[in-house]
């Protein structure tokens, strides 16, 4: 009686085995979402922090000459802002607005970014929010 209770039958069954693949499929169906977010995010931060220093410097521009300046040209040109060659060779930047009022300041990802050419992430001015690429679309800015 007592060898039943202490059978030497070693390995898993196969409902055992498929249990634990349908449990790590969940898993993997859970995170991989959350972990494309979290690298978009990532890659988002890089123009987010540009754009930051641009409007800065925007404001910047506007005391001195009493009005913002139309394109990113004329920022630098006056040395109010230099942006990091490995930024620039991932992002193109665009002030939105006329000079006396700023509406957006846009950046667009070039085709060296590794998420891909095309993604959008703005500042809009008026709300100080940012939206776009790897950004929840209620995000705020600072």
């Amino acid at each position: 009686m007592l060898k039943k209770f202490f059978r030497k039958d070693e390995g898993f069954t196969l409902i055992e085995v498929l249990i634990v693949v349908v449990i790590v499929a969940i898993l993997a169906a859970i995170s991989v979402p959350i972990y494309i977010q979290y690298v978009e995010g990532a890659r988002a931060a890089d123009p987010q922090a540009t754009i930051g220093s641009i409007w800065n410097q925007c404001k910047m521009y506007r005391q001195d000459h009493g009005e913002y300046p139309t394109d990113l040209q004329a920022l630098e040109d006056e040395e109010y802002l230099e942006i990091d060659d490995a930024t620039r060779e991932q992002w193109e930047f665009q002030i939105v607005g006329g000079p006396q009022q700023l509406d957006q300041i846009i950046s667009t990802s070039t085709e060296k970014m590794k998420g891909g050419a095309g993604k959008i992430v703005m500042y809009d001015v008026r709300t100080g929010k940012f939206s776009g690429y790897g950004l929840p679309s209620d995000q705020g800015s600072e």
